[in-house]
C-alpha cells in the first residue's frame, strides 16, 4: 500500500465509503461558504505500536476501561468485538447477517449502538457484565458511515459532508451542521471520535484527521497521519486509515486502520 497525501481540498475527486474505494459515485459539493480561520495543522509521533487483526475491516473504534471496542465491515464479516491492546486478542461479542455491511460503533451508557452501511437500520445491544444483548433496532435515511458521542447525544456521518446530532433514545436527528474546510465542504466523513469537546473524523481515502468544531462544523485543524503505517508493512489487504479511539483518563489517542497489522497510540505535534 503506498501512503499517499491527498489535501482536503482534492476531496471534490474521491469516491465513497464502504468496502473498495470505487464504491460511489457521489457528486460532492463545490460551492464555497463564508471565509474561515486558517486551520492548524498537525503531525504525528507514535507513542507505541500494538498488534490489530488484519482480518478486521476496521469502522468503528472507542476505547473503554481498559479495553478497545471494535466494529468491522464487509458483508458476512461485520461484527462487534473488543481487542486486548496488548496482544490484540479479540472478542467476538455480535455479528450481523451477511446481508448487512456494519459501520460505525458507539456507547452510551449502558447501551452500544451500531450502524449499517446502506441497510438503513441502527441496531442497538445492551451492555452488561461484558456482554451485547440486541434490545431495539432503529431505521434511519441514507447511508450510516461513522459515529461517536459526547456522552449524552450521539453523532453520525452519511459519507457527505454533513454530521447529524441524534438523540440515542429515537435515533431521531435533531441537528445538521456541515462540515467545512476553508469554507469549502469535506465529503466522505467516516469514523468519528470526540476529544476535547471537538470531533474527530477520518476524511475517506486520504490519510488525514480533520478536527471539527461540532457546533459550527467548520474544521480547526488537521492531522497529517501519512507514513503512519510503512509500507513494507502493509499487504494485498491492507486498506485505508480508519479508525479513532481516545482514553480519556490518561489521555491517549489511538489510530488504526482497514485490515491493518497495527494499531498506533499517538501524540499530535503542531506543525
Amino acid at each position: 500500500m503506498k501512503t499517499i497525501f491527498i489535501s482536503l481540498l482534492s476531496l471534490l475527486l474521491l469516491p465513497a465509503c464502504g468496502g473498495s474505494a470505487a464504491r460511489s459515485k457521489r457528486t460532492a459539493q463545490t460551492a464555497p461558504a463564508a471565509a474561515q480561520e486558517q486551520p492548524k495543522t498537525y503531525t504525528y509521533r507514535i507513542v507505541a505500536a500494538y498488534p490489530h487483526s488484519t482480518e478486521a475491516y476496521t469502522q468503528g473504534l472507542y476505547y473503554d476501561n481498559g479495553l478497545l471496542w471494535e466494529g468491522t465491515g464487509q458483508y458476512g464479516e461485520s461484527r462487534v468485538q473488543t481487542v486486548d491492546l496488548t496482544t490484540g486478542k479479540t472478542d467476538v461479542l455480535a455479528r450481523l447477517p451477511r446481508s448487512e455491511f456494519g459501520e460505525g460503533i458507539a456507547r452510551v451508557g449502558d447501551e452500544l449502538f451500531q450502524l449499517t452501511w446502506q441497510s438503513n437500520t441502527a441496531h442497538v445491544y445492551s451492555l452488561k457484565d461484558g456482554k451485547l444483548q440486541k434490545i431495539r433496532d432503529h431505521r434511519y435515511p441514507g447511508e450510516g458511515w461513522g459515529l461517536t458521542t459526547d456522552g449524552t447525544k450521539l453523532y453520525m456521518s452519511d459519507g457527505t459532508a454533513n454530521i447529524h446530532t441524534v438523540d440515542p433514545a429515537t435515533f431521531r436527528r435533531e441537528k445538521r451542521v456541515t462540515v467545512t474546510f476553508k469554507g469549502v465542504p469535506v465529503n466522505y466523513l467516516n469514523e468519528l471520535e470526540w476529544i476535547g469537546g471537538k470531533l474527530w473524523a477520518n476524511v475517506y481515502t486520504t490519510d488525514q484527521i480533520a478536527i471539527i468544531d461540532p457546533a459550527t462544523g467548520v474544521v480547526e485543524g488537521i492531522v497529517d497521519l501519512t507514513g503512519l503505517l510503512p509500507e513494507a508493512e502493509a499487504a494485498p489487504e491492507t486498506d485505508v486509515l480508519n479508525g479513532i479511539a481516545y482514553d480519556a483518563a490518561a489521555d491517549r489517542i489511538f489510530v488504526t486502520g482497514k485490515n491493518w497489522p497495527k494499531l498506533f497510540e499517538i501524540e499530535i505535534i503542531e506543525k
